[in-house]
């Protein structure tokens, strides 16, 4: 049978000592950990540090774009490297897949990052996926590994995606870890207290929101820190952290690729009626349109809010607003047809 797939994330700040480099000792444990997940799973490991492996290697670095984008140069292979040192003693290959957003926007680009994969897990070697930082762009760069996570583990259809952090998982008023979140609300979120950060990009919002997307399409979320032993496996057996519950998803694999891998490029704001008529799976209509506060052409993918500025969909657009929009409300024209929307 085919083995379902894992997505592993870890931060910087997950995977580095206090003074900033590599720690070693939490690599050998994804190794071995991961070692023994893969007799159940097909893995993707998505993990940033680069930037902290290479900046040491910088005269005074700053953290500027361009020294950053210096220090992903020098620190990947670093990284790649330290990663293969630890996993072979556990006769695991693995193969370095830097990324960019493009690779995600374009589908047909996609399916051949799929393929690649699903080639390398054929042959045993797991593949580990970082941010192309050297030439991603400002404009089209990820937010943070986060978002590359969910995306790989939405297009894959993954089982489950796990993200490590430097807490326990969420934590409650009183700092105590949350076992389970079966609705990532607004209540959930007012709980974040973020904390300055110079090594993640990342923080627990970032997470959140990003899990919020991942449970909505069916994959369950475990949010865990490398402390304590076993702690990989701990958390996938859900005796560890925090399990973010996932939704029923009958979405096809093409409609989970909107959702999560295309570029957004416009938002509308819509009333109560037309989110009910989404709701109830209908076509988006002119004359529920609010406001368009970022325009799009036929075929880009934008967002939908409701009154209150909350995102709740994603569609392609099948006509382009700026030509038609004199003329939308009076032919209540379909701004995308229920086929190509994804509800969040």
């Amino acid at each position: 049978m085919k083995k379902p797939v894992l997505v592993l994330k870890f931060g910087s700040s997950s995977i580095t000592a206090a003074d900033g480099e590599i720690d070693e000792r939490i690599i050998l444990e994804i190794a071995r950990q991961s070692a023994v997940l893969q007799e159940k799973y097909n893995i993707v490991i998505v993990s940033s540090g680069a930037v902290a492996a290479g900046k040491k290697h910088l005269k005074n670095y700053h953290g500027s774009l361009v020294e950053k984008k210096a220090a992903a140069a020098i620190g990947n292979p670093l990284l790649i490297r330290t990663y293969g040192r630890y996993f072979r003693p556990f006769h695991i290959e693995i193969a370095q897949s830097l990324c960019e957003r493009q690779h995600f926007a374009n589908r047909y680009q996609f399916l051949q990052l799929k393929s690649t994969y699903e080639t390398l897990w054929k042959n045993n070697i797991l593949p580990i996926a970082n941010e192309n930082d050297v030439v991603s762009n400002k404009e089209l760069k990820f937010s943070d590994n986060d978002e590359l996570a969910t995306m790989i583990a939405v297009g894959f259809g993954a089982d489950k995606l796990m993200m490590a952090t430097t807490h326990g998982g969420v934590l409650d008023s009183n700092n105590q870890v949350i076992k389970r979140i079966p609705d990532i609300d607004r209540n959930i979120l007012a709980l974040v207290r973020e904390e300055v950060n110079e090594v993640g990009l990342g923080g627990m919002t970032s997470k959140l929101n990003f899990a919020r997307t991942a449970t909505h399409l069916g994959i369950e979320v475990v949010i865990f820190n490398m402390d304590g032993e076993d702690s990989i496996l701990r958390a996938e057996m859900g005796k560890a952290g925090t399990i973010c519950t996932s939704k029923s998803n009958r979405l096809n694999s093409r409609l989970n690729w909107l959702a999560s891998g295309s570029l957004i490029k416009g938002l509308v704001k819509v009333d109560e009626g037309a989110k009910k008529a989404l709701m109830s799976r209908n076509s988006l209509l002119a004359v529920g349109v609010i406001e368009v506060i970022h325009s799009f052409e036929a075929g880009e993918v934008f967002h939908i809010a409701n009154t209150e500025g909350d995102i709740f969909a994603v569609a392609k657009a099948k006509i382009d607003f700026d030509r038609e929009k004199n003329s939308l409300k009076k032919r209540n024209m379909e701004l995308a047809h229920a086929n190509d929307i994804v509800l969040l």
